[in-house]
């Protein structure tokens, strides 16, 4: 056997082979160092937006909370108004009857409208246990 054979131990092939093997097991040791740090960016990138949108979101509802507590401010101060015209023509207690009544009404309304909508709605999401019933069937018989 001369020593210009290929797979010869000390030939020029086997040490170029053992370069690329080094190469490869560090090009690969790269990429998945690489990618790893790519999601791990990706990771810290979506809770940056996350955290972004959260405080927008918390600024609207403080928003929200205001124009809540003004409808109500506006809401007292015309019963009041009301009640204090109704005064003009009425005893005053006799218009704050009339105008709590009223409040009565839309209240007892509301509450009726409110329990309605409340009676449709289904605490078992009937669509997402239909599909998983199906997944089952389809588990149990995947050709049928």
């Amino acid at each position: 056997m001369s020593s210009l054979t290929p797979h010869a131990p000390g030939t020029q092939a086997a040490k170029h082979r053992g370069q690329e093997d080094t190469s490869m097991g560090e090009l690969l040791s790269t990429v998945t160092s690489d990618v790893q740090q790519l999601l791990h960016q990706e990771a810290e990138l979506a809770k940056a937006e996350i955290r972004e949108e959260a405080a927008k979101a918390g600024k609207a509802a403080g928003m929200f909370g205001g124009a809540g507590f003004a409808g109500y401010m506006v809401a007292l101060l015309l019963t009041l108004a009301a009640m204090f015209g109704l005064a003009n023509v009425m005893d005053l207690a006799w218009a704050a009857l009339i105008v709590t009544a009223l409040w009565a009404v839309i209240g007892l309304f509301l509450y009726r409208r409110g329990r309605a909508q409340m009676r449709t709605v289904s605490p078992k999401p009937e669509q997402t246990m239909e599909t998983l019933k199906e997944d089952m069937r389809w588990a149990r018989h995947p050709t049928g």
